[in-house]
């Protein structure tokens, strides 16, 4: 059997333990507590947030879908005539996509 130990903490401090941990016992939860915290300090400096790699990831959606409509638009002012296929396919593409960035911003 592993050995035990008590720990003495302020009332405020149980309290607000309590109101966290859910589910999990309170051994558990200084288990997860200790974990995230030692994980945290092996995390680069630097680093992305969770909301800035969001951000980036809509800001390359924006990106492509704009790409691919400059492209689309291009190639229909041109004159050059398309397969209806292949116009067919990229304008699909094309309406996913934005279907995806319009999704992801509401």
């Amino acid at each position: 059997m592993t050995e035990k130990r008590m720990l003495i903490v302020d009332a405020e401090v149980m309290k607000r333990i309590d109101e966290n941990r859910g589910d999990l016992s309170i051994a558990e939860f200084f288990n997860l507590l200790i974990d995230n915290q030692l994980k945290a300090e092996n995390i680069k400096p630097g680093g992305v947030s969770r909301e800035e790699f969001y951000q980036f990831q809509q800001g390359m959606k924006d990106l492509l879908h704009n790409f691919l409509e400059f492209f689309v638009t291009y190639g229909l002012e041109l004159g050059k005539q398309t397969g209806d296929e292949e116009f067919l396919q990229l304008s699909k593409k094309l309406q996913s996509l934005g279907g995806l960035v319009k999704s992801k911003k509401d």
